[in-house]
This record gives C-alpha cells, structure tokens and sequence, in this order.
C-alpha cells in the first residue's frame, strides 16, 4: 500500500472519530434536554419528619415539640397534613437547635478547633465497582448529616461531575475543572486557584470541583514537567489546591480514576484516608490484589520522597453485594477474616433501585419514596447505603478523636 494511501486512510479515520464524536456530543445535549432536568433546574426532594428525626439525630416526637414550642419554623404541609422539609429547612433547624442545646456538636458534628480537614480518596484499579455511585451518595448523606463536605471529581471520565446535572463534555469544554487547579504551565496558561472552579451544587452543604476529559492531559504532561523539574511536583498539586478552602469544609472527597495513574497518586498523596470498593467475587479480588501490590510499590517511593504521611484509614467497602449469591457472601466472610476491621460492617447491596436513580442523574437520597412503584426496593436499598455510610461517619469522628453522637 502506497504511503499516500495510508495517509488518506489516516486521515479519513481521523475526520470519522471527529465527526462521530461531534454527533454524540449533539446527541447527548439533546438526550438531556428530553429526559434530564437542567443543572439550573435540578432540586433536592422534600423530607419527611422520620428522615429529619434521624439526620438531626432527634426522634421524631422532640421535632414535634420543638414545632410546637415554637423553637423551630413551621415548613410546609403535605398530604394528610404532614410536615415536609428542605434541605435548606433542615440546615436552618439545625443551626437554630444548635444554639441552644447542651451539646452544640449533637447538630453540628463537623470539625472543632484542632480537627484537621478530613480527606477520603476512593480508588480502585477497574472500573464497575461502584466507586463513583459510593463517593457521590456519600458526600449527599455526610452533607445531610451537617458536615460541610467538597467532592472532587478526579476521574477523566467525570461521571460525578454528571450527577450534578452537568455535561462535562459541553459544560466545561473551555475549562472550569479540576485540571485548571493543578495544570502545568505552559508559557501561556497556568493554573488558577481552585475556588475559581468550585461550584455551589442543588445540595445545601456539598461542593463540587467538577472533573472532565482535560484531566487526562495531567497523565501525559507529568513526566515532561518532571523531566524539568517544574514545582509543585505531581503528588502536591490536589494536596495544594485544597489547601486554599481547607477551613471552608469538614471533609473533601475525591472520586479517583480506575488506574494507578499521576491523577490517583496525587488524589493519595493529598488524602487522610483511603476507601477501596470492592466486589466480593473471585475476578475482583484478583483485581484488588494486583492493585494493592502496584499500590505498595509506589507509595513507598511516594513516602521515601516526603509525598505521604500517616492515614487515618485505609478501609475496603464491599459493593454490588449480592444477597442472593452464597457465594459472594462466602468470599465477604473471608476477606473479613482476612482484613479485620479495615472491612466495612456494613456491604453497598446491589440494587435495582441504586441503577434506576443513576439513569436520572440521582442518588437513591433524591428518590421521592412516596411516588415510587418499587417502594420496599428502594427502602432496603436507601437502609445498606445509610448503614455504610453511619460506619464511615464513625471513623471520621474517630478520626477526630471521639464517638459517634446520641440522640436528644
């Protein structure tokens, strides 16, 4: 074949992957304007007084009372007369609860003076073990707990960033991401201060720094930069840019790629603590084991060059757990016995109701239960995600140096 036709060739898939590409971003904006609700547009569901009792961690008759004694605003009535809240009304109960209480922290739990910002970075080395889904429903339910929470999105891919409503690939097609906080420079561009690409999200609470496609360039460029000896050098440039908001947050989590790229090792180098998601089934397990071992190999290297310091944790959050499966529950008993404690209590179920919310851009805390068809689906799905997420709370404060809070 004549040089001139493999160029043609070249060429002719190069204006194919341009043009299929164009057509699928165009596809995708129009998909969204028919099926998803507009990030301006896009709202947080009302509460019932049984989910306000257990965020605030009151019962449900001390909520009643403080109604009555008029301590806290009347919200808006439902069917049958039954209180419903916003995120907003719960945020402003709980400041005003806070005030007058014995033990102000029973409202607010976040960080006290001396508390160091709590960073959680959530990796694995393949994708499909529901490491967005468990960073994304995480940070909502830490946000509804009271903490002030930031989620980074360091995955290329940006499938968190999406979960607001976003389309990366049109939203933040000239910038406005993570990589403009931690980019190289290059003579022309560098980079900014991430409070210029935070975003205020639907969520009282919760932050987003989105992610996007330009994340992989921070892969490519990272050697060039190092072979020049450009500071800050790759592992400091999250840890760095979150410096800048750390007394604005309780806690930051960092959705991380699935690979053990510069992207992951600088989201490690910057992090408190890790959280591994892992199926309990044979293939992978395989998987996590060849990740932890690549994983130790780094870090030591990191460690030895003053990039990594102690963590609080490192604990393994087992996801898509089967109940159904004898064998999957076979495989989380040994890896319990195995691991110890750095195994979650309580396993991210596989669930229907948890795919469902995702095919609208929703977390299962955004599904309204009273409208639903597959109630009881969505209620034990919404119980394993609470579970975890009350375990993971635990270590925070444990982290801080105290026990979970009690009930008023």
């Amino acid at each position: 074949m004549s040089r001139d036709r493999r160029m043609m060739m070249h060429q002719v898939l190069h204006d194919k992957l341009k043009a299929d590409a164009e057509r699928l971003s165009e596809a995708l904006e129009h998909m969204s304007k028919l099926f998803l609700a507009p990030k301006e547009e896009k709202t947080l569901r009302a509460f019932t007084s049984a989910e306000v009792g257990e965020l605030l961690r009151v019962s449900d008759g001390y909520l009643r009372k403080a109604h009555f004694d008029g301590r806290i605003p009347e919200v808006e009535q439902g069917p049958g007369n039954k209180r419903l809240y916003s995120a907003e009304n719960i945020l402003q109960i709980r400041n005003i609860l806070a005030q007058n209480a014995k033990d102000p922290f029973q409202f607010l739990p976040g960080r006290r003076q001396g508390d160091k910002l709590q960073i959680w970075s959530t990796v694995n080395f393949k994708g499909g073990s529901s490491k967005t889904t468990t960073t994304v429903t995480l940070g909502m339910r830490l946000a509804l707990r009271g903490y002030r929470v930031c989620l980074v999105d360091a995955d290329p891919q940006a499938s968190l960033t999406t979960f607001f409503g976003y389309q990366p690939e049109i939203d933040f097609r000239h910038g406005g991401t993570l990589y403009d906080a931690i980019r190289y420079n290059d003579g022309e561009t560098s980079r900014v201060p991430i409070v210029d690409v935070l975003r205020k999200t639907y969520f009282p609470n919760l932050d987003l720094v989105p992610g996007g496609i330009m994340l992989s360039e921070f892969e490519t460029e990272t050697p060039t930069a190092l072979s020049r000896g450009e500071q800050p050098v790759f592992f400091n440039r999250i840890r760095d840019s979150l410096r800048q908001v750390e007394d604005d947050y309780d806690i930051v989590l960092i959705d991380c790629p699935p690979q053990l790229g510069y992207l992951t090792m600088a989201a490690v180098c910057a992090s408190t603590s890790l959280l591994m998601t892992i199926i309990p089934e044979r293939v992978d397990l395989a998987s996590a084991s060849q990740f932890l071992t690549m994983a130790s190999g780094v870090l030591e290297v990191l460690y030895s060059n003053g990039g990594i310091g102690a963590y609080d944790n490192f604990a393994y959050l087992l996801t898509r757990f089967d109940t159904a499966i004898s064998t999957q529950q076979d495989l989380s008993e040994w890896l319990r016995q195995l691991l110890g404690d750095s195994v979650i209590k309580t396993p991210f179920v596989k669930s229907s109701a948890v795919s469902e919310a995702g095919l609208s851009q929703k977390t299962i805390f955004e599904v309204d239960l009273a409208t639903t068809k597959n109630r009881k689906t969505y209620e034990r799905a919404l119980e394993s995600v609470m579970s975890f997420s009350n375990d993971i709370e635990k270590m925070i404060q444990s982290a801080w140096g105290r026990g979970g809070t009690n009930e008023a």
